[in-house]
């Protein structure tokens, strides 16, 4: 079921928007060479507490994961790109980090994710890292930009679409953007690859996430042994980026602007 919400709901979105931002660039901050994943969770993990905000991440078990999550963050590590599923790990320098977060603040949730390379960039590699990383954020940019009263949500797709193709990447579209409101994940599936004109009326009270992700050299991706952590068949690296945004009478409105 897909549910609009009211100007009043909107504004109560606002402090879980803010809180996702503030956990991301926290993360962000502490995630240096030799940090390791666990330690980047407790960070989070912290927050939490200290916010009194409730995990999306730690109960949640749907289909296609083993078992329950049990971790609050996302840490997807060079050709990791969803579901990182925190483990004991030292970051190196030259690691390509996404990392994805959502939390409940006052029953209603927010979702962003953002990638970066720790330290130095590995050799030969700044300027593809560099490349993957923007292309993601370019490919939000112009999906958010997209997202306006009387489209669909084909416009979204195509204009991440678009991004991607031009800098010679393929899309996956088994996982892509959602809803979001009272629960993490909701309709409507928001994939990364669409025709505009297409789908579901964008209309104001409309929130949803929306997170382009590409691998380097291949669109096929595996779940890892973990049971979560999805990968590229072809070990080439990945990045994610993703806001939650609510649609208005004037357009889009990033809620987990950082």
């Amino acid at each position: 079921m897909i549910e609009l919400r009211t100007p009043r709901e909107i504004e109560e979105m606002r402090p879980a928007g803010r809180f996702v931002a503030d956990v991301l660039l926290a993360v962000q901050e502490a995630a240096g060479v030799g940090v390791n994943l666990l330690e980047l969770d407790e960070v989070a993990h912290k927050m939490i507490r200290d916010q009194g905000a409730e995990s999306c991440y730690i109960d949640y078990h749907p289909s296609f994961g083993a078992m329950p999550f049990g971790k609050v963050i996302c840490t997807s590590v060079n050709d990791a790109v969803l579901h990182g599923l925190p483990h004991d790990y030292a970051l190196r320098s030259g690691d390509l980090l996404s990392i994805d977060f959502a939390a409940s603040v006052n029953g209603w949730v927010a979702d962003s994710a953002l990638s970066f390379v720790v330290g130095e960039p590995a050799p030969g590699r700044a300027e593809a890292d560099a490349t993957l990383i923007r292309t993601t954020e370019v490919a939000l940019e112009a999906g958010i930009a997209a997202a306006r009263p009387g489209g669909k949500i084909g416009d979204i797709s195509a204009a991440i679409a678009e991004v991607a193709h031009a800098a010679g990447y393929s899309i996956n579209t088994d996982f892509g953007g959602h809803g979001v409101g009272r629960t993490m994940h909701g309709d409507p599936h928001v994939p990364n690859n669409g025709r505009a004109g297409r789908g579901f009326p964008l209309k104001p009270g409309l929130v949803i996430a929306v997170e382009p992700w590409f691998l380097e050299t291949t669109d096929e991706i595996f779940t890892d042994p973990d049971g979560w952590t999805l990968r590229s068949v072809d070990g080439s690296r990945g990045a994610h980026s993703e806001h939650t945004i609510a649609i208005t009478e004037d357009g889009p409105l990033i809620l987990t602007a950082r």
